[in-house]
């Protein structure tokens, strides 16, 4: 008489069940990091036949340069992060050529000649960290604004969030965004 054996079986019908809750475990208790940038929208490119470099006089530029010490030089100057806002609305709102009538500056010669003609050149080197460049550019953007709300308020009497899409318009013509991250020479 023979014996025959079977082998032993697992019952592998709750491993599926088991796999499951534990990718429900890991996907719920994971830290989805949040993602930073910057909302900025891309200049467009030079049309073909058309000349796109643009001289920009040496007082109406204004240099940031991030370096690989994590440390920030306005105009080879070493400053910190919290005199980046002031400094950015000193040279835009300079008024230095005299035809900005809403300008509330100074007229420093070391100063740009009006907000429409101001470029912020904003440098980095390869070892500065990106959470610097970050706290860098959110100032400039809190300049920019602050002299936007300004402008807004004193033309139209009106906050930045009230104002219609021409107005919104013409204030941002007055305080043109213009940062340029290219090399300058």
């Amino acid at each position: 008489m023979k014996h025959s054996q079977q082998a032993p079986q697992v019952n592998a019908g709750s491993m599926a069940d088991i796999a499951f809750l534990l990718l429900i475990f890991f996907l719920v208790t994971a830290m989805i990091p949040n993602d930073q940038g910057i909302n900025r929208k891309l200049p467009r490119l030079c049309p073909p036949g058309q000349k796109c470099n643009v001289d920009i006089h040496e007082r109406n530029m204004l240099k940031i340069v991030l370096n690989g010490n994590q440390e920030i030089m306005v105009n080879e100057d070493i400053v910190s992060i919290e005199e980046v806002k002031e400094l950015s609305k000193k040279f835009l709102d300079n008024n230095g050529d005299k035809s900005c009538d809403y300008c509330k500056g100074s007229s420093l010669p070391e100063a740009s000649d009006n907000p429409t003609k101001a470029v912020i050149s904003l440098q980095v080197d390869k070892k500065t960290h990106y959470s610097l460049f970050i706290k860098v550019q959110d100032e400039l953007t809190k300049a920019y604004y602050e002299l936007r709300a300004s402008y807004a308020q004193k033309s139209f009497n009106k906050t930045p969030n009230e104002l219609t899409v021409e107005e919104l318009k013409i204030v941002r013509e007055a305080y043109p965004f213009l940062v340029s991250e290219a090399d300058t020479k």
